[in-house]
């Protein structure tokens, strides 16, 4: 039999049903028919004895169709689907590759056996869209895992490796690697040689029924996790499920997962992380630059710099196996660079992230060189020196003699001139900015600087590249402090001016922790440093008098904030004393403290409106990539799907109405740009249009 993504055949008495939908085999309502078709015939038919799901392609069933949200539903539902699967009176096996991920492995589970080969992953990432799965995983995993794994596993959404699956009991055997259908026929025929019940998974209640009025799990969880999920709605909502699997009968707990799926589904949090999901794939993509661009071969990378952040971008390289030449200009320099290099490998080693191994075979990949010289050979040079024009113009005019024909020269400068920097060269078209942010190892995003004359088979391979190395890229116009330090520039500059109005450092940093941002803008300046913050400054400043006073931040126990022993902040009435002392010296007259909600506006607001700024200055390419990097690079509140997305849902009118009030009340810094204007006059949106 043959549908038009799914054949069912016939072997032995086993029926096996083979789902083939490129790319994901996602659960739309094609497919759902075939599954709906191939299940009713071979429950039918009496030859059959046992029935294998399998998927073609890369992989099992990848998840629920998003892009069917909100449309209106076609049967069979994925519920109907299950049902069928789940009443089967013959044993069903569930043969996985790749990825059984979401709806997935929610269809798995309705299956009486599962089995996986090594490479595949199982998992329930529902909570990464600020939602729980919805189609029975908080009933049924609890059912096989227990409760205590169930909650590590949903609220934790990460994929599991079929190894440990194995293991926690979410799959029932192994089978050789690219032998998986014969692996599910040869399980399939033991099960029905053994004669084993057909136990549902709905039905099984050893694994929960020890946890049964025993709330304090759940309550311990929670405290555990609590700073981890603040703020967001899913985490708690997939706590209430899970306990509902453990108390309540199987019908009424999936009565009360679909409630609590509802309530997220509908939610603002929810609608924002979808966006975020969809724009951090669409950052990838550049509109001038077509898909089959060539991509130039990068086997071999230059590192200019072993600094902090010059240490950070070579391990990204050698953490995927490519070689790189780290280039400091004396062996003192370097030397502490490989140390500190090697001291990161060997912690992650002792908390067994990698072995012993691993960690001389990543060192092994760093060629030390004293002098440019070194360089000659290598694909792609990322410099990472100081923050000073005259510097990188002097490396990237040497560069432009020592490396080779055809190789990408790339500066990890996070606010100057590319197109300046490219001047010092004879080949422009083949420079880049690689803008990495602190720890360059960790941080997720990467800003690529695409100069005037940068050619577009060299951003293609830097947006690919990036993808190689675990990075999301967003890709920027020149322009200064580039996309992120750009739009994030004025919460700073209105917190300082808001402690020299009144408003306390404090209720400042309160604010901006309440919204969803992990500490407040003075918390963070004392944790980094005020020397590191305020070098460059060249006027007196608040920052500047507080340094000057030896408060120089958590280092030194005493900043925006006095520190004890243990770093736990409180108020500084010296603190206060030198911000009152500064707005004298300024003339400003004290307007006293504001509500959170103005501390709110009078930060963010702005941000927005710069953002806009951006996108009219073609800096941005979208409104989305704005939001991806603000969330990577400043870890803006996922929740509130980036600055963008956030001023869409306030609404783009009443920002305009407050940064005109602010204008008034504090002069140009506050003027709402033509494009806030313009969409906030016809009801547009920056991400909904």
């Amino acid at each position: 039999m043959l549908s038009n993504v799914g054949t069912f055949t016939f072997e032995g008495g086993i029926g096996i049903i083979t789902i083939d939908s490129p790319p994901v085999n996602a659960l739309g309502i094609q497919v759902r028919r075939a599954l709906d078709e191939g299940f009713r015939s071979f429950v039918a038919d009496d030859q059959v004895k046992g029935i294998i799901l399998i998927c073609g392609g890369r992989t099992f069933f990848a998840g629920a169709d998003i892009s069917e949200f909100g449309k209106p539903l076609q049967e069979p539902s994925l519920q109907g689907v299950f049902d069928v699967i789940e009443s089967s009176n013959k044993p069903v096996v569930a043969a996985i590759h790749g990825t059984a991920l979401g709806g997935g492995f929610e269809l798995a589970l309705t299956c009486h056996y599962r089995i996986a080969v090594p490479s595949a992953q199982v998992g329930l990432p529902e909570v990464k869209l600020g939602l729980l799965p919805g189609a029975g995983g908080t009933q049924r995993l609890p059912r096989i895992v227990g409760a205590a794994a169930a909650l590590d596993i949903i609220v934790g959404g990460e994929p599991v490796a079929a190894r440990k699956a194995l293991d926690l009991g979410m799959i029932d055997a192994l089978a050789d690697e690219g032998k998986l259908r014969e692996g599910a026929v040869a399980f399939i025929r033991k099960v029905i040689a053994d004669g084993k019940p057909l136990e549902r998974v709905r039905d099984r209640q050893d694994k929960v029924k020890a946890d049964k009025g025993n709330s304090a799990l759940f309550d311990d969880f929670r405290r555990k996790h609590a700073r981890a999920h603040r703020g967001f709605l899913a985490p708690e909502s997939i706590i209430k499920s899970i306990e509902a699997a453990v108390e309540l009968p199987f019908e009424r707990g999936i009565k009360r997962e679909w409630e609590l799926f509802e309530e997220l589904h509908d939610s603002t949090q929810s609608a924002a992380q979808r966006y975020y999901f969809f724009a951090e794939r669409q950052a990838a993509k550049v509109p001038d630059v077509p898909a089959d661009t060539p991509i130039l071969p990068i086997k071999s990378v230059g590192v200019i710099g072993a600094g902090t952040m010059g240490g950070g971008i070579t391990m990204n390289f050698i953490n995927v196996g490519i070689p790189v030449v780290l280039v400091e200009m004396n062996q003192e320099a370097l030397d502490r660079g490989l140390s500190v290099i090697r001291k990161n490998y060997e912690i992650s080693a002792s908390k067994g992230k990698l072995k012993a191994e691993d960690v001389e075979l990543r060192m092994g990949l760093i060629t030390p060189a004293i002098g440019l010289d070194a360089l000659g050979e290598v694909d792609l040079v990322i410099e990472a020196v100081f923050e000073q024009m005259a510097i990188k113009k002097d490396i990237f005019g040497k560069l432009d003699s020592v490396a080779k024909k055809g190789a990408i020269l790339a500066s990890n400068t996070s606010f100057l001139d590319i197109d300046e920097i490219a001047s010092a060269t004879s080949r422009p078209g083949s420079v880049i900015g690689l803008h990495f942010f602190s720890p360059a190892n960790v941080m997720r995003l990467l800003e690529v600087v695409r100069g005037a004359k940068t050619r577009k088979e060299v951003v293609a391979t830097a947006m690919g590249l990036a993808k190689k190395i675990g990075k999301v890229a967003v890709l920027s116009r020149v322009g200064p402090g580039f996309i992120v330090n750009r739009v994030l520039g004025p919460r700073k500059d209105h917190a300082d001016d808001l402690v020299l109005e009144g408003t306390p450092p404090t209720e400042v940093d309160a604010a901006i922790y309440d919204y969803g941002f992990a500490m407040g803008p003075f918390q963070m300046i004392d944790l980094v440093g005020l020397d590191v913050i305020g070098r460059d400054e060249t006027e007196r400043s608040v920052c500047g008098d507080l340094v000057k006073a030896g408060r120089l931040g958590q280092k030194s126990s005493a900043g925006y904030y006095d520190y004890d022993e243990n770093r736990r902040p409180t108020v500084s009435e010296e603190a206060n004393r030198i911000i009152a002392d500064f707005a004298t010296y300024k003339g400003i007259t004290p307007r006293g403290a504001l509500s959170a909600d103005e501390i709110v506006a009078r930060l963010l607001y702005p941000v927005v409106n710069e953002g806009a700024k951006v996108l009219e200055e073609g800096i941005a390419t979208r409104a989305s990539d704005i939001d991806v990097a603000c969330i990577l690079g400043y870890n803006w509140p996922v929740y509130t799907g980036g600055p963008m997305f956030w001023a869409d849902t306030v609404g783009l009118a009443k920002i305009v109405a407050k940064l005109e009030e602010l204008e008034k009340a504090h002069g140009p810094a506050f003027r709402p740009a033509a494009l806030l204007k313009e969409k906030a006059a016809s009801g547009g949106s920056f991400t909904r249009d």
